[in-house]
């Protein structure tokens, strides 16, 4: 008998024991990226010319277009090792958004556990905020993966701030989109160079158009969405006009074909489908909702509270302002009476009212 409860004990501890480990191989596991920590600190900075920038791989009429004015060379140090970064800024989060969509290249792949962020042996590319970052790397770099890691996210952190993510485009549809296709153009000279057999001038960026673009797997080729905003509906639909005038849209012509529709400001192209039914099912992938929007986003970096302070010592220096005026203004018109009291005694302005005789001039 105490042999027959022993062995019922044991099998019941040995039920509990197990459940832990029979709960954990039902779990998912996640990766998470670690980086190792690296003693990375900035030791030199120079600002440059955006022709300079050509010295990098870029080009400055494509910089120029995207708003970008000079450059700045920042050189890091780890160790005995030194490392430099070019720090573009641009007039927004969307440029440079799109100066690094204009550069993404097939053979860069996603930095991992960082946003916005590509790169491949020869360096990587980022956008935060206002600026566009390159991060130059030979192939002979004696950097490691884990070190170079901790360079981009000791510059640039794992993400943008939510105030610059807010104000980005919206993303392409992401079904059958190939990766690291889209792009964000801002100018005639970018749309080119993307988009060399197609006629860019058609498309207005003289009027406030962007485009945005991407590339699709249809069948066995590729399709280009693409759209395109503009400030106002009327400027959208004169410009769909003129687009439907001069690239026959709608028209089944093989592969030349080009298929658009368009949406209150928006215009929606479809370049190499082929067909209008493969057209079709990539533009109905694209919603237009029209809304006022009362708490739109400041373009600032200052935060909320910072921006309330300020705007509270605004005030104050405003009420001190008029009531220092309002004190000088008192001050010059007691001075005035009693000026001209003393200097032109027949004034009337002068004397106060009580010490005014008023003379009738009666005749009897």
């Amino acid at each position: 008998m105490m042999a027959g409860r022993l062995s019922k004990q044991a099998g019941l501890l040995a039920a509990l024991t197990a459940i832990p480990f029979l709960c954990l191989a039902q779990q998912k596991y996640q990766t998470i990226p670690l980086v190792a920590a690296a003693d990375w600190r900035q030791v030199d900075a120079e600002l440059l010319p955006l022709s300079a920038v050509s010295k990098y791989g870029g080009e400055p009429v494509i910089e120029q277009e995207y708003g970008v004015k000079a450059l700045e060379l920042r050189t890091y140090q780890l160790g005995k090792i030194r490392t430099q970064v070019v720090v573009e800024p641009a007039p927004d989060a969307t440029a440079a958004y799109g100066l690094l969509t204009f550069y993404l290249t097939p053979s860069m792949r996603p930095e991992g556990g960082i946003k916005l962020a590509y790169g491949d042996a020869d360096g990587a590319l980022m956008a935060r905020g206002k600026n566009f970052i390159r991060f130059l790397r030979g192939k002979d770099s004696p950097l490691s993966r884990n070190d170079y890691q901790a360079l981009l996210i000791f510059v640039g952190g794992t993400k943008p701030s939510a105030n610059a993510l807010g104000n980005l485009p919206a993303a392409l549809p992401t079904k059958n989109l190939v990766p690291e296709s889209e792009k964000y153009l801002l100018g005639l000279e970018a749309a080119k160079r993307v988009l060399p057999s197609f006629r860019t001038d058609l498309l207005g960026f003289e009027q406030g158009a962007e485009v945005q673009l991407g590339q699709y797997q249809t069948g066995k080729g590729l399709s280009t969405l693409m759209t395109i905003s503009y400030p106002t509906p009327q400027i959208a639909r004169v410009r769909f006009g003129a687009l439907t005038s001069f690239l026959g849209l709608n028209q089944d012509r093989a592969g030349d074909s080009i298929y658009g529709r368009r949406r209150g400001s928006f215009v929606f192209l479809v370049l190499g489908a082929g067909n209008a039914q493969t057209a079709t099912l990539l533009m109905d992938q694209l919603r237009v909702a029209q809304g006022v929007s009362w708490d739109e986003r400041y373009p600032s970096d200052r935060s909320f509270t910072l921006q309330l302070i300020q705007m509270i010592l605004a005030i104050l220096i405003l009420s001190a302002f008029l009531i220092a005026a309002c004190i000088l203004a008192g001050i010059i018109f007691f001075l005035s009476r009693r000026l001209a009291a003393r200097f032109f005694p027949d004034w009337q302005w002068g004397h106060p009212d009580e010490d005014q005789l008023i003379r009738l001039n009666l005749k009897m």
